[in-house]
């Protein structure tokens, strides 16, 4: 970055809004942030700290559209009037993964996805860290990817990237990316087109050359059409749980299997994750640690030892024979697909909350097949009950979290599981899919010693 003279302006002020602006000024660059909203109160000390510039509760145009370069948080809509103007002036608009990649030299591992994100770059990154390796975890996860380029000096980081953020990307060429599946999800933020938030994944590659590495799903229909269609220069490794590879990662014999420069291979049931696709994440993040040499022994070990990420198919707790498990991250349909899939038990099912546009019949034959009784969770459940109800006889209707898990727990006996996996985004009754797995644990474990 050669132009010290350049006005950065950041908008939103979190966790990435923050990073972005120490970055910024950690670099001699003149920055102002601004959040059209409220600071939360320790972003606001550390702006002050750093004697970072900042305005909250409206957006000053003027001083904005003078920018040179703006930074945008992930969370403001590609729509909002700000962003229009913006882009109408033709001021660069950049995410803070694309601005932060401009400051460092470090190999970047980056992880897209519908889902499985989360839990593929929080096992890649306990992969490498295992194996010794100076590595920093950031995206969507963790600490801001541009407060630890401005803070650390990392040899790898390790990003979980979601659409929102690839949207804003330029220059961004990642060392490995990874794209683990594709299935309907924001579509409104994309003009209800699948095949546009599909596009918007595959940024994530598209400025790799050959010596970078694409990791992607064989198995998965809208990545490979766009494959076909896409003139990607980086080399292509694919993983499936369908068909074999002379190079990629795939299943044999009950072991998934990683053919690349030599072989690495392990049971499936020794990996810590469980349900197939845990064992597609699982053969992703191995090719990931082939490609960057690390040992079979230690692939092995990171895999036998890792622990899934809290709210995402994460045992709480086996009371009376009675399995309870936490999967409030499945905000989808895709994400609970997965969950009911790697069910082994008759499955009491929690399910509900804000609907973004949801169709049932993806998980129809699973619910048939797996699940014993639903127990609907939001303010307006009237759309699942009315799907559902000519297919099960167990229905019931709850806008509680303590009401859920009690009817849930009189429901299940002995070798049954309760299943927290929502379909849905939370905000209807609770502040975040945290907080309502938190509550769902603490209902659980109420009065259980």
């Amino acid at each position: 970055m050669k132009n010290k003279n350049l006005k950065i302006v950041v908008l939103g002020g979190g966790e990435s809004g923050f990073g972005a602006a120490l970055l910024a000024k950690s670099q001699g660059l003149e920055v102002f942030l601004s959040d059209k909203g409220e600071i939360r109160d320790n972003y606001k000390q550390l702006l002050i700290k750093n004697k970072i510039e900042f305005e909250e509760g409206k957006h000053s145009e003027e001083r904005i559209l003078a920018a040179d370069w703006v930074i945008k948080s992930p969370g403001i809509p590609k729509k909002a009037d700000i962003i229009t103007k913006i882009n109408a002036k033709k001021i660069r608009l950049s995410s803070e993964i694309e601005f932060a990649s401009a400051f460092t030299n470090a190999k970047i591992i980056a992880i897209t996805g519908s889902n499985g994100k989360t839990t593929t770059t929080s096992l890649i990154y306990h992969i490498l860290k295992q194996a010794n390796l100076n590595v920093g975890l950031g995206g969507n996860i963790g600490t801001s990817f541009a407060k630890q380029v401005a803070e650390e000096n990392f040899d790898y980081y390790v990003l979980e990237v979601s659409s929102f953020q690839l949207d804003d990307v330029q220059n961004f060429r990642p060392y490995i990316s990874l794209l683990l599946n594709l299935s309907p999800d924001h579509l409104d933020q994309y003009n209800y087109n699948y095949e546009e938030y599909a596009l918007a994944k595959f940024k994530i590659a598209e400025n790799q050359e050959n010596d970078n590495y694409f990791i992607y799903n064989k198995d998965d229909e809208m990545s490979q059409k766009l494959l076909k269609e896409l003139d990607l220069k980086v080399r292509k490794i694919p993983f499936s749980l369908k068909e074999k590879f002379h190079e990629g990662g795939f299943i044999e014999n009950g072991n998934v299997v990683v053919d690349f420069q030599d072989s690495f291979s392990m049971k499936i049931e020794d990996l810590s994750l469980v349900g197939n696709h845990n064992i597609a994440n699982s053969l992703a993040a191995s090719i990931a640690g082939k490609i960057l040499k690390i040992s079979n022994e230690n692939i092995r070990n990171s895999l036998m030892t890792f622990q899934a990420v809290e709210h995402r198919l994460e045992n709480v707790a086996e009371i009376d024979g009675v399995n309870f498990i936490n999967d409030s991250k499945a905000t989808n349909v895709n994400a609970t697909y997965y969950a009911l899939e790697s069910m082994q038990r008759p499955t009491i099912w929690i399910v509900g909350g804000t609907d973004k546009g949801n169709d049932y019949t993806e998980i129809e034959n699973l619910v048939k097949r797996k699940v014993k009784a639903i127990v609907c969770l939001g303010v307006d459940n009237q759309k699942i009950i009315d799907f559902f109800k000519d297919k099960k006889e167990q229905i019931y209707s709850t806008s509680r979290m303590e009401e859920a898990v009690k009817i849930s727990k009189s429901l299940a006996q002995n070798g049954d599981t309760v299943l927290l996996s929502p379909c849905c985004a939370s905000f209807d009754l609770f502040k975040n899919y945290e907080d309502r797995g938190n509550q769902f644990k603490k209902e659980v474990l109420k009065n259980h010693n």
